[in-house]
């Protein structure tokens, strides 16, 4: 089946829109089921469905994304050589950075269609909580104020809260980077190290984050909301986060070779962990907690002498 459909609405929409979802995985599936429940058309494409991509955008007002990083820039390029009407509003739920330009999703998305309101969704959503009915809310920013309002009415619901957001930058950023301290946190709970611990990590990690999401140019109380803040939570305290699994299971033994293949979906935080360091050094910005994890990720450092490093750094004012 190529499209999302429900057995009825929870509150139909005064203007039904047609959604074109790229990436037929967990999370597009699922927000793809939120926008149906609203009564939207939704039309759903992946690399194994019968449908082309082309049938799939044409008519349609809001095109979301919801593929990996790795494939942002092909479906990029790929959506440029059809048609996409001038008014039609991109929507980007992916949580990355470009290896090779260290731009974020909707950098890469405006980039390329410098003409349409780009839309950037992220907040603390575990995807199978979200299946379950189970409350929860998310940020949708834009620079275009209008497009973010109808991005809001599209996915709102009693039990999906939304609000609008006029920082894109920080939302992606604080989507984006929270996945590293998750596999941070993973290996603080892998290892058993304590509630203590754990409360001293995601306040450092989130201090990290808005050091260096500031001088990427967010605002600073853009990760104090959902997608920063509540991101964070979310996922350095769930089994359900890929990335948080990453961390534990390193901490238990496993290699990273062993981990990847068996989670379900992509764990972004060990690639945005490389770009991230690689920004980092370029612009002398330190990030003690992100190098740790990347140079577990790269077999440099095991676990405990990552926790090491971390304690034995020098005393400083916080």
């Amino acid at each position: 089946m190529n499209d999302v459909t429900a057995s009825g609405s929870r509150g139909s929409s005064r203007f039904p829109k047609t959604l074109a979802i790229i990436g037929a995985g967990v999370w597009g599936t699922t927000l793809g089921h939120l926008a149906s429940l609203n009564g939207h058309q939704v039309r759903l494409w992946s690399r194994s469905r019968d449908r082309s991509l082309k049938e799939t955008i044409h008519g349609a007002q809001i095109i979301l994304s919801a593929v990996s990083m790795k494939g942002v820039p092909a479906v990029v390029s790929q959506v440029q050589s059809l048609e996409l009407a001038p008014e039609a509003i991109v929507v980007t739920a992916t949580k990355g950075l470009d290896p090779q330009t260290t731009c974020t999703p909707s950098q890469l998305w405006q980039k390329g269609f410098p003409q349409n309101p780009v839309v950037v969704l992220a907040g603390p959503n575990l995807s199978k909580e979200i299946q379950q009915g189970l409350p929860a809310a998310t940020a949708v920013a834009s620079r275009d104020p209008s497009a973010a309002e109808q991005v809001q009415e599209v996915f709102a619901s009693p039990s999906f809260r939304v609000y609008t957001n006029s920082d894109p930058l920080g939302v992606e950023l604080g989507g984006t980077l929270k996945n590293v301290m998750a596999i941070a946190s993973g290996v603080c709970d892998g290892l058993n190290l304590g509630t203590n611990a754990k409360a001293a990590l995601l306040t450092r990690g989130l201090a990290e984050i808005i050091r260096i999401g500031t001088h990427w140019g967010a605002q600073t109380e853009t990760f104090y909301g959902l997608s920063g803040l509540g991101d964070l939570l979310a996922t350095c305290n769930s089994p359900l986060s890929r990335n948080y699994q990453v961390g534990y299971q390193l901490a238990r033994g496993k290699t990273l070779a062993d981990i990847l293949p068996s989670l379900e979906g992509t764990a972004e935080g060990v690639n945005t962990t490389g770009v991230l360091i690689q920004r980092a050094n370029h612009h002398g910005i330190s990030m003690p907690i992100s190098y740790q994890v990347h140079r577990l990720l790269e077999s440099h450092i095991t676990p405990e002498s990552a926790v090491e490093a971390l304690m034995l750094r020098d005393i400083k004012p916080e």
